[in-house]
């Protein structure tokens, strides 16, 4: 009996409503729910997106925690690719993988989509209420500022990515002292490539 109980109340919670982190989660995990919300903020006025910095602008927070959240990230100009990955991590982003796995959207463990979370992705792909970068991220916006802003958030993963760049700055900064003892110099590199 109570098995049953547990099934029926998972089957009226998967019918649920989704909001569009929720959908965006589906679509494309952590890293589209941060894309989603840099280029929804961008186009309301509240972001400014220049190079690879970010920067809130306007004063007032939005409602959604994950918006409310990357607005006090970037009260001054900071790097892009560091409030996004920062951001992916966050407990508001998390909360949404939690919630969708409580839902029976997303698996527990590595929150990968089940069977319901792909139909109800689908479902919410057709009813069409939804920006297409939600669905597609940035690739599928018009170019300019906000989509090679989004863009370049994503060249450099977290983990791995972030050491690389740790490495190259500091071959950067003993580059920069006298190395005519040696007969050479250390010219630095810096940055990681690939996605998560």
């Amino acid at each position: 009996m109570r098995m049953h109980f547990r099934r029926a109340t998972a089957a009226v919670e998967a019918r649920q409503a989704l909001g569009v982190y929720d959908v965006a989660y589906l679509a494309g995990g952590p890293r589209r729910v941060v894309e989603c919300a840099v280029i929804a903020l961008a186009e309301a006025g509240l972001l400014r997106l220049r190079a690879s910095r970010v920067r809130s602008v306007g004063g007032e927070l939005p409602e959604h925690p994950v918006e409310r959240a990357l607005v006090t990230a970037c009260p001054q100009s900071r790097g892009t690719e560091s409030v996004c990955g920062r951001l992916r991590e966050s407990p508001e982003v998390e909360e949404i993988g939690d919630r969708l796995a409580d839902r029976g959207l997303v698996t527990r463990a590595r929150h990968q989509l089940t069977r319901a979370g792909r139909q109800r992705l689908r479902a919410a792909e057709q009813e069409g209420s939804l920006p297409a970068y939600v669905f597609g991220g940035p690739e599928v916006l018009p170019k300019g500022t906000v989509r090679r802003g989004v863009m370049e958030a994503q060249l450099i993963p977290s983990g791995l990515g972030r050491a690389m760049v740790r490495l190259g700055k500091a071959l950067d900064h003993d580059s920069g002292s006298d190395h005519s003892d040696s007969g050479f110099g250390c010219g630095g590199g810096g940055g990681g490539g690939g996605s998560d």
